[in-house]
């Protein structure tokens, strides 16, 4: 492929656009309402990214493979519990446990997804109720609070103006995700999987050990959201609701992946959790209703959607080819 043809690219264009205009509007806009862009709003930007990105990161891997995973939401909340429970004395070892936790549950959800051929959303919705409760037994029904002041002092403290060592850590993990799959055959493996199983399989690809290796980690990346987002509020949420997975799913599609699976790049879905997380502190420096975000937000959802939906692809692509055609016997015609 040329690099003009890949610059067209939807993975490539939409998340590069994306975090542009989002970041354009963060920093005119309030000026034209009478606000001012502070390192504080940058911070608390990438404060809100820091747990976003990993659901966003969590959700990408399956959704690139041709899966959604919806248990995120359930292994989040199950995450922030284990780690309240298991972090009182010593805060790594509550993060610990709620990665380790979540990612061998989410190991067991994958092998029965990859084994038995099971539609994931069908099996990750049954999944997540299935969490929830589980959660609200392991907390007693009740919220918990996370009495270990200095983790949580620790996971929000300042760094470089902007930063924080939860949003450093979410940006590490993206590297580190962003490496693996561009220097291994793990990435294309995965997109071979969500853009053809059956061709994938017989060019020799592990379907199943990547699914299971995937779920794994789409659980893992969820508890460590929950750990982190626990110890930052000091409590442990039983139900985080759908927002989280809203907003992942903007991310996603915003980062140029497709929810038909078999596209997409790790750092597209920086960008585009990163545009996510802007967009939500500019509303807050807005003083937005929660309705208004929520329009905004499902309109960007069924617009990035609408576009990127195949038989619309393959409608404008054919209507593409016959203009040409009919424009070469045009050409073809004049003397």
């Amino acid at each position: 492929m040329s690099a003009r043809n890949a610059w067209r690219r939807a993975d490539v264009l939409l998340p590069l656009a994306s975090f542009a205009l989002v970041l354009l509007a963060f920093l005119v806009v309030p000026g034209m309402r009478g606000e001012e862009v502070t390192d504080a709003s940058l911070f608390n930007g990438l404060q809100g990214f820091a747990p976003l990105g990993l659901i966003a990161l969590a959700l990408g891997l399956t959704l690139i493979a041709g899966e959604f995973d919806v248990s995120v939401l359930g292994m989040q909340a199950l995450g922030g519990v284990l780690a309240v429970r298991a972090g009182g004395s010593a805060g790594l070892l509550g993060v610990l446990a709620a990665v380790a936790g979540c990612g061998l549950l989410g190991l067991v959800q994958g092998v029965a997804i990859a084994r038995l051929q099971l539609q994931s959303l069908s099996v990750t919705i049954g999944t997540y109720v299935v969490l929830l409760g589980l959660t609200n037994v392991i907390a007693g029904d009740d919220t918990l609070s996370f009495g270990n002041v200095g983790a949580s002092v620790w996971v929000d403290q300042q760094l470089l103006s902007w930063f924080s060592p939860r949003s450093l850590i979410t940006i590490g993990i993206f590297l580190a995700a962003l490496v693996l799959l561009s220097a291994t055959r793990i990435g294309p493996e995965i997109k071979a999987i969500g853009s053809n199983r059956r061709a994938g399989r017989g060019s020799g690809v592990p379907v199943e050990r990547r699914l299971a290796a995937l779920f794994t980690c789409s659980g893992a990346l969820a508890g460590l959201a929950g750990a982190l987002l626990s110890y930052s509020n000091a409590s442990a949420s039983l139900d985080p609701g759908l927002g989280p997975l809203i907003l992942a799913t903007a991310a996603a599609v915003l980062g140029g992946l497709s929810l038909s699976g078999g596209r997409g790049t790790i750092w597209g879905l920086l960008l585009g959790a990163l545009a996510v997380a802007l967009l939500q502190q500019l509303f807050a420096i807005l003083a937005l209703p929660t309705s208004t975000t929520q329009i905004v937000f499902g309109a960007l959802l069924l617009v990035v959607v609408t576009i990127d939906a195949p038989e619309l692809r393959t409608t404008l692509s054919g209507a593409a080819v016959r203009r040409r055609t009919e424009r070469q016997r045009v050409e073809e015609r004049t003397p």
